[in-house]
């Protein structure tokens, strides 16, 4: 290659018939500068610095393959020249109309340290977060608004300080919760903001409050500036929907100074496919960290959006991965979270996750309060080094989630 910057894309191409060399020069030269052979010489040495190059190609034909299995991991180097420095620009060079062209799938895209150097990725990272709680020795516990949709604003304030009383570290909005007349914006703000308040009297510990930022994409940013001058903390954006560039946007902006989580809604439209769309780690911890999500949620390999446990890890690495020049982002694998599962979640994802849960919290036959003990009490067993069976012989709250949900061994 020349000295020029180059950002590479790895592609799985699955064809029973298919020249896998004559295919990846097809990639490279077509979605670059469209044709090559026929080009006079002087023409060329022009073009040169705009073509594509393949970087590797590794063919797997296993003997005896049942139709459909034969397939190549192809990587194809970019010019960076190619390609304005924003991600949807490096999408569409890379996988626009090839995600069109039958079987293939975008595994990974390794950006040039030049196209990096135009996103500051994550404000606060994992760390930053940690700080803002002052909790830096253990994972966080996250709950979830449930029923949000008709709740006015009282209910929602209730429903809140519920939660907030368990001793969790951060509530988020329920990602279907828009702008609406019984729980406008800036009142759901403040109501939540107060109910927080009240509850750290008595728990004695901040609270992150994620308020789902919604509406036009032109309205975004005064949008989310409303939220955060009626005291919001936190913001929730659904990432697919908006586009990676609306949260680079948002997360570059100085104005802008809380976490932001990504939540993966219609993440389930570009990764479960094995022959088309975009792979998980990528979709949803490399793109998401780069355009600067604070926390990345995702399916668990445990609850009730099953994602297949070797991609959910994969997914951890791309957040945290100290390849990328930037800030880590939190994992925060998702859905039928319950305090029995969270010794795999530590066993699996580390001290750095959130534990996030939703009917697990709300489901507590005590009420949400006693669910965020319960799992509070399951983080701190797991902390000691304490069976939670052991734990619960000493803890109301741990010992009725157990008799309901049950303690998951592996």
């Amino acid at each position: 290659m020349s000295n020029n910057a180059y950002t590479t894309a790895t592609y799985r191409l699955f064809d029973d018939k298919a020249d896998f060399a004559k295919k990846a020069e097809g990639i490279a030269v077509g979605l670059t500068v469209g044709s090559w052979t026929d080009l006079p010489e002087v023409t060329k040495r022009n073009m040169e610095k705009h073509l594509g190059k393949v970087v590797s190609i590794k063919a797997h034909e296993p003997e005896g393959a049942a139709p459909g299995e034969r397939y190549a991991d192809i990587t194809i180097a970019y010019p960076d020249i190619n390609f304005s420095r924003d991600l949807p620009a490096l999408l569409v060079t890379v996988f626009g109309k090839l995600s069109m062209d039958g079987r293939i799938k975008l595994l990974d895209i390794a950006p040039s340290d030049k196209f990096l150097e135009a996103f500051p990725g994550p404000k606060f990272g994992i760390e930053g977060v940690r700080a803002a709680l002052g909790v830096h020795d253990r994972p966080l516990l996250m709950s979830i608004f449930k029923s949000v949709i008709g709740y006015d604003l009282a209910n929602l304030r209730e429903q809140f300080l519920q939660q907030a009383l368990g001793g969790v570290d951060l509530i988020k909005d329920d990602e279907i919760l828009f702008e609406n007349p019984l729980t406008p914006l800036e009142r759901r703000v403040e109501t939540c903001i107060e109910a927080a308040r009240e509850a750290e009297q008595t728990t004695g510990q901040k609270l992150i409050y994620f308020t789902n930022l919604t509406g036009p994409t032109s309205q975004l940013r005064a949008n989310a500036l409303k939220a955060i001058n009626a005291g919001a903390n936190g913001l929730l954006f659904n990432v697919l929907a908006y586009g990676f560039d609306a949260l680079a946007e948002l997360a570059a902006d100085p104005a802008i100074n809380v976490p932001i989580a990504a939540h993966p809604a219609m993440a389930g439209a570009f990764y479960p496919s094995p022959h088309h769309g975009i792979a998980a780690p990528l979709l949803l911890g490399k793109l998401t960290r780069i355009a600067g999500a604070d926390l990345s949620l995702f399916p668990s390999p445990y609850g009730s959006v099953v994602m297949p446990k070797e991609e959910n890890l994969a997914v951890q690495a791309a957040l945290v991965d100290p390849a990328l020049p930037m800030k880590s982002a939190f994992p925060v694998p998702s859905a039928g979270i319950h305090p029995g599962l969270v010794p795999l979640i530590v066993r699996d994802f580390g001290q750095d996750v959130v534990v996030n849960a939703g009917g697990g919290v709300h489901g507590h036959p005590q009420g949400a309060a006693a669910g965020g003990r319960a799992f509070r009490q399951a983080i701190d067993a797991v902390s000691a080094g304490v069976d939670l069976e052991t734990y619960a012989a000493e803890h109301e709250e741990l010992k009725i989630a157990i008799e309901r949900w049950g303690v998951r061994k592996a």
